[in-house]
């Protein structure tokens, strides 16, 4: 399987929507299946790892690598940049695996623009009340993103 192409399962939506949540479960569910982690310039959230749920980098980094050309899709959300690296879908697929994405619908445009095995999945909240009920939950959002 070493080389193969796998898929790239994109999942996006709203901050709040549980895209996140959604990852996970496809995640356990499918053992072919990795989580593709992006880079980001923004600071972590108290439960995040670096590594693990985010890449965590400063703005000159983020610029070094967008020059290098080294990102698959980049795009800005909220004030900070958010980008997947192109070795990772490389190195998943030199692995045999799929990736599943939990990015914004600018990287899910540019993924399935430039990747032929890339399939996005937008997904929506129960309600605009809902969706405001869980971003306020989460404290993590201010009012205006």
């Amino acid at each position: 399987m070493s080389g193969t192409r796998g898929v790239l399962l994109i999942v996006c939506g709203p901050s709040g929507v549980g895209k996140t949540t959604m990852c996970h479960r496809l995640l356990e569910r499918y053992d072919r299946l990795q989580f593709s982690i992006s880079y980001t310039t923004r600071n972590p959230r108290d439960e995040e790892t670096d590594g693990a749920d985010y890449h965590f980098i400063d703005d000159d980094e983020f610029d070094r690598m967008r020059e290098a050309g080294e990102f698959a899709e980049w795009a800005e959300v909220h004030g900070h940049r958010y980008g997947t690296a192109r070795s990772t879908i490389e190195d998943a697929w030199s692995e045999g695996a799929d990736l599943v994405f939990d990015i914004d619908y600018q990287g899910a445009d540019q993924l399935t623009s430039h990747y032929d095995h890339a399939e996005a999945v937008f997904v929506v909240p129960p309600s605009m009340s809902e969706l405001t009920s869980r971003l306020k939950g989460r404290g993590t959002e201010g009012e205006s993103d």
